[in-house]
């Protein structure tokens, strides 16, 4: 299925968030299914950071789906829970 010639696509995100050094940034895809071009939505988590001796910033990217969304909340919580609201031999 061709996309007519005046409905070219951006390739930039529909939405962004920021804070301190991350970044979110949430696309629009569109795939081809059955001959119908269906539209999905993604999402890419960015961190910037300078190593230490170093004056070049580097960017890290994770690219995830929908479903990614309440398992990687979950692994979040966990951690949270871990490092600041259960006590630890540490402190």
């Amino acid at each position: 299925m061709e996309k007519p010639k005046n409905s070219k696509k951006s390739n930039r995100p529909i939405k962004k968030w920021r804070s301190s050094n991350f970044e979110l940034a949430l696309w629009s895809n569109e795939r081809e299914i059955n001959g119908n071009l269906v539209e999905f939505k993604t999402m890419s988590l960015g961190r910037s950071f300078k190593k230490k001796d170093e004056e070049v910033w580097r960017n890290e990217v994770i690219n995830l789906r929908r479903m990614d969304i309440p398992r990687v909340l979950t692994l979040l919580n966990e951690a949270a829970k871990e490092l600041y609201l259960e006590k630890t031999e540490e402190h």
